[in-house]
This record gives structure tokens, C-alpha cells and sequence, in this order.
């Protein structure tokens, strides 16, 4: 046996049900349960069909994940669970099955911060994350750069979106192509067989005068969507290949070329990227690329962890056990804004464990 601390994170902040099991940096269990199909009809995520595919898929996943693992309940040392940000309703079903578990066990409860938590899993595929470590996370809810100092006390925003997310802006374009829900993979696979170079569509935000690490997509999707439709008024065919490699090419090319700037400016020889989008193979090769003629040294997780997962807040909440950071009290609360200032949200100075009988309740 370790010492290590065995782990059990929730994540519910959209529309994917994840429990992850993890000893230390070590992952033992990633089970997911999706809720993707169920929006693909409305062409996004509907919060309220979200909060109940999280209800009815939480204790089977919590079961699945346990059993993979190979652990029993009674031998977990925390429980961690997003707290936010994401979507109220879909927060309050994990953070309310947390609490129950923690209770029942008698074992410590970590609120956890998504973000932060999106930096920590690539602890579980490369090793302790190097400290500092500048983060780029981008997903359909936020695209970010973060300095992490300390992932579990100290992590300072230098960018983020102003308005539509690049996965956000991926899923709209997927809309107009008709290609279908969730849009990123789709424009991915499209891509890959036209010409990045073929239209020019504009870089947001990358002016002398403009923020030098925020994001904005507003406005490429915007002229994305005006140049199809004025091939289609045209009468004339619309290149769907040509179009979404020239409109993937806008978006990486600026989240690499900010992503690197930042590291440059703060004197940082890491950087990690993560979030849903950080499974674009354009991204990653691009990001590869510059990184290795700046010096730079790229981490990634492997797909899988970059999409929201429950292994993620488990190995948050692991380095929250093993640096003996406080638990979080009874009362914690989901916060669809919690600011990624706050890795995690700690209890009032007191150990709630030791107010829960020590009896295990769980069967």
C-alpha cells in the first residue's frame, strides 16, 4: 500500500457526468456518463435536460467508477467535487451527491475550482506539475490563460475570452455548415482535408493596441458566417473543407501565439494546455511547433482528460489532501462564477469530518 491519498472526484459543471478515481498522481478510474445526444437536437447544451441526466446517471458512474478502481468506498481519504464555474443546476446535483457520499463515509469534502482542476489532470499523465506553469484551457464554456504559481492556493488569470469561447465559436460554425453537435470534432475531421490557407479570415484581439492575452471569436465567427452566406446567395458551392481549415487555422493560430507571448513575458518554460478544445490536432500541432522554437516545453493530456472529466477533480483533490489544505464545510454551495482565484473553497477553520460519526454509513 501508499500513502498516497485515494481520491473520488465529481464533475457535473455541463453535460457529461465524470467520477474519477486517483491514488496520489496516479489514475485508477475515469467513468463518464454523456449527456451529449440528448442536447444534439437543440444544437446546445439545455441546462435543465443537463441537471437530469446528472441525477439519474450519478450513483450507477459513482458505482462503475469504484469498481474499475478496484477500491472499496469505506477506504477513500476525500471527496472532491466541482463547485464551479458551470451550470447552476448541473453544479448543485454533483455537489449535493458529494456531500451525501462525504457524510455518509465520514471522509473529507473538497469543493473544487473546474478550471484549476482542467490544469491539475495533466498531473495524472506527465507527473507534478512544474510550479510555475502557464495554462492555456479552452472549451465551449471559456478560453483562458492562467499562471499557476500553487494549483491549490495561487492561480492568477493573465487572459480570457471577452465573449464567445473557441469552442463556443467551433460549435456555432459546425451550426451554419450543418455539420452537426458538438462542433468541434467535426470541424477537426473536415479540416484536415482542406487548405487552412484558402480564405483569410481575421485574427481577433492580435492588434498593437489590443489586450495582449484576452481572447475574442465574436467577430471571426461573425465573418465566417457572413462569407457562406454570401456563397450561398451567390448560387455558388460553398468549399465546407476549405472553410472550416481556414476558420480553425484563425482560432488556434491565436490562441498559440498568445498562449506562447505569455510565457515569454512571465518567464515561464512550461506551458499546459487543456479543456475540450485541447483535443484539436491542429492545436496541439501548432502548439508544438512554436513551443519547441521558443524553448517552451509542451504539456498535454491525452484527449480524454482534456474533455470535462471526473478524474480532473480527483486529482485536484488529491493535491488538496496532500498538502493538507483545509476541507470544505458542510454548507458549500455550488457557484456557477466561482473565479479561478479560488482552486478550491475552503471550510471556517475547523474539520468537519470530526463532526460526522465515525460509523460508516455507506452500504
Amino acid at each position: 500500500m501508499t500513502d498516497e491519498p485515494l481520491v473520488l472526484g465529481i464533475e457535473t459543471s455541463c453535460d457529461e457526468t465524470g467520477v474519477g478515481i486517483v491514488r496520489g498522481t496516479t489514475l485508477l478510474a475515469d467513468a463518464v456518463a454523456s449527456s451529449v445526444d440528448e442536447h444534439a437536437r437543440f444544437g446546445g447544451v439545455v441546462p435543465e435536460v443537463a441537471s437530469r441526466a446528472h441525477l439519474e446517471a450519478m450513483v450507477p458512474t459513482i458505482d462503475r467508477a469504484l469498481k474499475e478502481a478496484g477500491v472499496s468506498a469505506k477506504d477513500l481519504d476525500g471527496i472532491a467535487v466541482t463547485a464551479g464555474p458551470g451550470l447552476a443546476g448541473a453544479l448543485l446535483v454533483g455537489v449535493s451527491a458529494a456531500k451525501a457520499y462525504a457524510y455518509a463515509l465520514g471522509k473529507p469534502l473538497y469543493g473544487v475550482n473546474h478550471l484549476a482542476s482542467h490544469i491539475c489532470v495533466d498531473q495524472l499523465e506527465h507527473g507534478p506539475l512544474p510550479e510555475p506553469t502557464m495554462a492555456l484551457l479552452v472549451s465551449g464554456g471559456h478560453s483562458s490563460l492562467l499562471l499557476s504559481a500553487d494549483i491549490t492556493s495561487d492561480v492568477r488569470p493573465m487572459g480570457a475570452t471577452i465573449d464567445d469561447a473557441a469552442g463556443e465559436a467551433f460549435d456555432k460554425i459546425a451550426r451554419v455548415l450543418n455539420l452537426g453537435f458538438p462542433g468541434g470534432p467535426v470541424i477537426d475531421r473536415y479540416a484536415k482535408e482542406g487548405d487552412p490557407a484558402a480564405i483569410a479570415f481575421p485574427r481577433g484581439l492580435t492588434g498593437p493596441r489590443d489586450p495582449a492575452y484576452d481572447f475574442s471569436f465574436s467577430g471571426l465567427k461573425t465573418a465566417v458566417a457572413r462569407w457562406i452566406e454570401a456563397r450561398r446567395a451567390a448560387g455558388e458551392e460553398v468549399p465546407v473543407r476549405d472553410v472550416a481549415a481556414s476558420f480553425q487555422e484563425a482560432v488556434v493560430d491565436v490562441l498559440t501565439r498568445k498562449a506562447v507571448r505569455a510565457c515569454k513575458d512571465e518567464g515561464v518554460d512550461h506551458l499546459m494546455i487543456g479543456g475540450g478544445v485541447a483535443a484539436n490536432s491542429r492545436l496541439r500541432a501548432l502548439a508544438q511547433e512554436r513551443c519547441e522554437a521558443a524553448g517552451i516545453r509542451l504539456r498535454v493530456p491525452r484527449p480524454k482528460l482534456c474533455t470535462d472529466n471526473g478524474a480532473m477533480v480527483a486529482a485536484l483533490g488529491a493535491e488538496m489532501v496532500a498538502r493538507n489544505r483545509a476541507a470544505s464545510s458542510w454548507d458549500l454551495s455550488a457557484d456557477s462564477s466561482l473565479p479561478v482565484t479560488d482552486p478550491h473553497v475552503p471550510g471556517h477553520g475547523h474539520d468537519h469530518v470530526h463532526e460526522v460519526s465515525k460509523e460508516n454509513l455507506y452500504s
